[in-house]
């Protein structure tokens, strides 16, 4: 049986939990360190308004935009809308944020598609989510300990699976990273006791972290206009076609 998507606010109360905000703090590094070299002028954050991912941008229009249900404080620039049909002309947007945005959405690869028409060429577009092949991901399969170690999410978006989706949309990827290799504790004081796993998850098995941050840039192929080259080389062989060819004449002898 497919567990049920989370809803925002039940992923927002879980990240005020101990492990979520372990997870929020390495979360906001990467983010931080991916979106802060971003420029243009638009930056849109989708998902978890309550969190500011775009703190680290420099671009002057910022707008968090959310869905109807998602907890939201009194943060200046909010937007409703849902991320399925996002309410941006075509290629107006230089950054999106989305943190855990594919994870409650109803259908992800329609999130992406959405991303590819509002994004700029050259856009960027920075994720976050669970990764379903770590530690925290196999509890999901281990009888009683999904109720014991709750996640509220199904942990259905793996990295392999959006960069194929990525590539079909004509991103390039550009940097990614795998992160928080404690195993999932509910108490702040076993978080800090695993912690030393942290240096050692990272270097001998970095694909094994219970999160990852990947940022991404569309790509649009360039265009060549061929017309008037064209149109200049026919020129040319026509010049040349019309000089005619220098002879040399050989000097006879007059007849006897």
């Amino acid at each position: 049986m497919t567990a049920r998507r989370a809803t925002p606010i039940e992923l927002a109360e879980w990240l005020d939990t101990p492990p979520g905000q372990y997870v929020r703090a390495w979360e906001q590094r990467q983010v931080d360190a991916m979106v802060g070299n971003a420029f243009g002028y638009h930056a849109i954050q989708i998902g978890l308004p309550h969190w500011d991912l775009l703190q680290a941008n420099r671009m002057p229009h910022k707008v968090w935009a959310h869905s109807p249900d998602a907890p939201y404080g009194t943060r200046a620039g909010r937007l409703i809308c849902e991320p399925e049909q996002l309410p941006f002309d075509a290629q107006s947007v230089d950054l999106l944020v989305m943190p855990h945005t594919l994870e409650w959405c109803q259908d992800p690869h329609q999130v992406l598609r959405e991303v590819e028409r509002v994004l700029v060429p050259e856009g960027r577009v920075v994720l976050t989510g669970f990764n379903p092949c770590s530690l925290w991901g196999v509890r999901e399969s281990l009888p009683g300990l999904a109720l014991q170690l709750p996640i509220p999410v199904p942990l259905q978006v793996s990295l392999r699976r959006l960069k194929d989706w990525f590539k079909l949309l004509s991103f390039e990827v550009d940097r990614g990273r795998f992160g928080c290799y404690v195993p999932l504790c509910t108490t702040q004081a076993w978080l800090q006791r695993w912690h030393f796993l942290e240096h050692a998850g990272d270097r001998w098995w970095p694909a094994a972290g219970a999160v990852y941050a990947v940022a991404a840039v569309k790509r649009v192929a360039a265009m060549h206009l061929v017309g008037p080259v064209w149109r200049q080389s026919s020129r040319r062989k026509a010049r040349r076609a019309t000089v005619a060819p220098v002879t040399h004449q050989t000097n006879r002898k007059a007849d006897v």
